[in-house]
């Protein structure tokens, strides 16, 4: 491989400000912090929003939206007049 042209991949530990829930991976994202790490290394810090330990979908806290009801008013909107239309093709053929 050549020098010079591959980034630096490194252990990383990401933080998720909304929790504090930390984990390390390797990564190449560019950071300016460092943080010590529980076995008395010191590593590049990188804060994040949202993990998976805060994000709705991965905590099941998400919020449900009414599918049902945008059916039946799509149904009421539409179905009548589908319904016709295939009542009178039934009815030439």
């Amino acid at each position: 491989m050549k020098d010079g042209i591959h980034p630096n991949y490194r252990e990383v530990v990401f933080v998720d400000l909304s929790n504090d829930f930390k984990f390390i991976t390797r990564s190449t994202v560019q950071t300016k912090e460092t943080v010590k790490w529980t076995d008395g290394k010191e590593y590049p810090l990188y804060k994040l929003d949202t993990s998976s330990e805060s994000h709705p979908f991965f905590t099941g806290k998400q919020k449900l939206v009414d599918t049902a009801g945008r059916v039946e008013k799509f149904r009421q909107k539409f179905g009548a007049k589908t319904g016709k239309s295939a009542e009178k093709s039934a009815a030439k053929a």
